[in-house]
C-alpha cells in the first residue's frame, strides 16, 4: 500500500475526530515513551479495552454519540463506539487505522439479555485495524478485563503482530464467539448502515443510557 492510500486512514472525520484536543492529548500521553508504531498500538489497545468500559446500553441512532472524543469523555461505550475511539487514537498517534465490522453470535450472552434481544446474534460488531510493519492487523477492544473476569471468558490480548479477535471458546472450552460474516473495511464510520441496523432492534430514537450499566 502506497503512502497516498495510507493518508486516507490518517485523516480525521466527524466521528473519528483524531484532531480533537482531548483525543490528541490522550494519544500523546499513552504513546510518548513508545519506540515504534507497534508499541503505540499496543498501548492504545489496552487503554481502550480496559479504561473504556463495555456497555451495550450506550448504543445510539444519533451520529454525534459515536464521536471518539465523546466516548473518551464518557469512559464507556459499546463495541462500535470503542472501535471508533481506538481508530481515532491510532490516527492521532500517526498510525494508519480503519474500521471493520462483522456479524457475530455470542454463545455466552446472559439469559436476560438473550431474552430481551430475542436471540444471541449481533448484526454489527465493530473493531479496528492498524497498519503495522507493512500489513493490516485486527485489534478488538470490545470487552474490558473486569467484565471478562465476571463472565468467565478470556480477554482479548494484542501484541501488534497478529490479529486479536474475540475468542471462539470460553475458559472451559465451550463455544463463545462465532463470526458469522465479515464485512469490508471502512475509512470512516458507515453511520447510515449502522443506524438502520440499530433501529431495527432499538427503535428510531435510541440514545445512550448513561446511567445504566451492563
Amino acid at each position: 500500500m502506497n503512502d497516498t492510500n495510507l493518508q486516507l486512514y490518517l485523516r480525521p472525520t466527524f466521528t473519528i475526530d483524531s484532531d480533537h484536543e482531548r483525543v490528541m492529548k490522550c494519544a500523546d500521553d499513552l504513546t510518548r515513551t513508545c519506540a515504534s508504531h507497534r508499541e503505540k498500538a499496543v498501548s492504545l489497545f489496552y487503554f481502550v479495552r480496559d479504561s473504556i468500559r463495555y456497555n451495550m446500553y450506550m448504543i445510539s441512532v444519533f451520529e454525534e454519540d459515536f464521536k471518539a472524543s465523546k466516548v473518551l469523555e464518557w469512559g464507556k461505550g459499546y463495541c462500535v463506539q470503542k472501535a471508533v475511539l481506538l481508530t481515532a487514537l491510532g490516527r492521532a498517534a500517526g498510525i494508519p487505522s480503519r474500521l471493520l465490522f462483522a456479524r457475530i453470535r455470542n454463545h455466552k450472552l446472559p439469559p436476560n439479555i438473550r431474552q430481551w434481544k430475542k436471540g444471541d446474534i449481533f448484526n454489527v460488531h465493530g473493531y479496528t485495524q492498524f497498519y503495522l510493519d507493512g500489513k493490516w492487523i485486527c485489534a478488538t477492544p470490545t470487552f474490558d478485563k473486569g467484565l471478562c473476569d465476571n463472565l468467565g471468558v478470556p480477554t482479548v490480548e494484542f501484541d501488534g503482530r497478529s490479529d486479536a479477535l474475540l475468542p471462539e471458546k470460553d475458559l472451559r472450552g465451550d463455544p463463545y464467539i462465532e463470526y458469522l460474516k465479515k464485512f469490508p473495511h471502512y475509512d470512516d464510520l458507515p453511520f447510515e448502515w449502522i443506524k438502520k441496523k440499530i433501529s431495527e432492534g432499538w427503535g428510531n430514537d435510541k440514545r445512550p443510557w448513561l446511567e445504566k450499566s451492563t
